[in-house]
């Protein structure tokens, strides 16, 4: 039974402001996407990265710097991520009976070992299993005309990833045209008829993309070290 992650980093670091994309950038010593392929290290059987073709390079040159010698693949990024998790998916073997695959942000460092195993395993049990959290913010929508409307927050939750899927119903679920509304695996999943089990997610599981992200990222990791 594998257990496989794949990590997507494609971004190209414009709203971070910086020339260097935000997957690359330094948090306390280590390239960013170094902290998120760790957390699966002792958890996935297999990790694959998507990067696009101009940072493969790059990151290896990284990676012999950082002497990093967690293994995994590394694959082209597409246009978009719909397009980069499909190419991740067809550089994998025939999935099998049992086997799950997680896709992850490369800019979520800070996603534990433990929301990873308790990913996998719901996935197992009921085929797909993406972490959210409660919204602390109030919220509105915005009408087409400019006006806006309250929302009930208590109803609502924000979604992180690993998004993770029993192997064989996402690779099914990613023979659908892509359609605008895709904006992350769940998404795809649902749109092929699939019904998403929702798991505890992390505060701490933040996206870095913005510097005061980068900053908060530092702070967790500083203090979460003995």
């Amino acid at each position: 039974m594998e257990k496989t992650a794949i990590i997507v980093a494609g971004g190209s670091g414009t709203r971070f402001a910086s020339a260097l994309p935000k997957q690359f950038v330094d948090l306390c010593g280590r390239p960013v996407l170094m902290h998120t392929i760790e957390a699966f290290a002792t958890v996935a059987t297999r990790i694959v990265v998507v990067l696009p073709r101009q940072h493969h390079d790059l990151w290896r040159q990284l990676c012999l710097r950082h002497h990093f010698t967690i293994d995994h693949g590394v694959v082209d990024g597409g246009h978009t991520r719909f397009q980069s998790v499909k190419n991740a998916l067809g550089a994998l073997p025939e999935p099998q009976p049992g086997d799950v695959i997680a896709v992850h942000d490369g800019v979520r460092p800070l996603v534990s070992a433990a929301l990873v195993s308790r990913a996998f395993q719901a996935a197992q049990v009921h085929g797909s299993a993406v972490p959210v959290v409660p919204l602390t913010d109030s919220v509105c929508m915005v009408m087409p005309d400019g006006t806006s409307r309250a929302m009930e927050r208590s109803a609502l939750r924000a979604v992180q990833t690993p998004q993770t899927f029993d192997a064989r119903l996402l690779f099914e679920a990613y023979e659908t045209p892509e359609l605008p509304s895709f904006t992350d695996d769940a998404s795809v999943v649902e749109a092929a008829g699939h019904r998403i089990t929702l798991v505890d997610g992390e505060p701490t599981n933040i996206k870095i993309t913005h510097p005061a992200d980068l900053l908060t990222a530092e702070q967790i990791l500083d203090h979460a070290q003995p």
